[in-house]
């Protein structure tokens, strides 16, 4: 009995996952070359919502999985930097629109050289992560309902609401990551219909109050309205976006920056950045939207680019005490 729980060795032993090295079968695959430099985790990294995101994941070997719902129906996408060619792989019904928008999510119509620092430490850092491109998935739902869950709470909240309606209520991704990630495989999101039956106590259940939940059951009853905002420029989308309820500034902006890749598109009334923006720019923790926007000013344009260099730089102000305290409704 004492080698009964021991490693087996031999043809039918367990492997540690690993990456495949070419696409599974059924896949439908696409390569294509970035215009200059180009860092694959930087620029999806955006599209994660926490480190156990089951629409999301970074495997072993940089590669990305990402499990999503297109017009045509749900798709898994996997994307390889090969040494600065990009092989991607795609299956499920959303598979060709997924490879037809890929150079538009990888940040083909990003202007990079448009940006031009006014700061030593945004210069410093362009230097020194020259692959950053600004993302645009064309899709809004999937960027907008894990915003609004993100509304007024934790992170750590929001990600875990996020993860259990998405594993509670979504579907396992098309292609071969169920079989390569297991019972925590990959999963596309609800679809609308789907996410206005979701019981209440459910949303309970996920921490979700019923603020937030009202909030997205008023979205999914005008998800095409919705959606249109990918194709609209940045006034126009923001404006779409704030006609329902529930629905600010705030979160219409960290959604039109994944959906329309906005490179001005600023996050206003967020608890942290203002203070770390001002430390950042002007050694001053204690800044308010307004001087941030301020700050801001001279990347007219370009200021969520500017935004997401400073995030970057790890130049952010010592930890006080918590401004927010982690609620658990589901407790009540």
């Amino acid at each position: 009995m004492a080698g009964r729980f021991a490693p087996r060795s031999g043809p039918h032993a367990p492997v540690p996952h690993q990456a495949p090295t070419g696409p599974a079968p059924g896949a439908l695959t696409r390569d294509w070359t970035p215009p200059g430099p180009f860092d694959l985790r930087l620029v999806l990294s955006p599209l994660r919502r926490g480190p156990a995101d089951p629409t999301f994941r970074i495997d072993r070997d940089g590669s990305v999985w990402r499990a999503t719902r297109t017009p045509a129906g749900p798709g898994t996408l996997h994307v390889t930097d090969r040494g600065g060619r990009i092989e991607a792989a795609a299956w499920g019904p959303g598979a060709p629109w997924l490879l037809d928008q890929l150079p538009t999510l990888l940040g083909a119509e990003d202007d990079p050289e448009a940006f031009r620092p006014r700061h030593r430490l945004v210069a410093a850092v362009r230097h020194r992560r020259p692959g950053l491109r600004l993302l645009r998935t064309g899709l809004v739902m999937e960027s907008l309902i894990p915003s609004i869950l993100e509304q007024k709470v934790t992170t750590d909240e929001a990600y875990r609401a996020w993860r259990l309606l998405v594993r509670t209520y979504g579907t396992p991704a098309p292609g071969p990551a169920a079989a390569l990630f297991g019972t925590h495989g990959l999963h596309v999101m609800p679809d609308p219909r789907t996410w206005s039956l979701i019981p209440s106590w459910e949303w309970h259940r996920a921490g979700v109050d019923g603020k937030r939940a009202a909030t997205i059951l008023r979205a999914v009853r005008v998800a095409r309205r919705l959606e249109e905002a990918a194709t609209m420029a940045l006034p126009e989308a923001g404006a779409r976006l704030e006609l329902v309820p529930g629905i600010g500034p705030w979160t219409s902006a960290e959604t039109l920056q994944r959906s329309n890749g906005a490179a001005d598109a600023v996050t206003v009334g967020d608890i942290h950045l203002p203070g770390i923006i001002g430390h950042a720019l002007a050694d001053n923790r204690d800044a308010d939207d307004a001087e941030m926007l301020t700050l801001l000013a001279p990347y007219e344009g370009q200021r969520h680019r500017a935004t997401r260099l400073i995030l970057l730089s790890g130049r952010t102000p010592s930890r006080r005490a918590p401004r927010m305290t982690r609620g658990d409704i589901a407790r009540l």
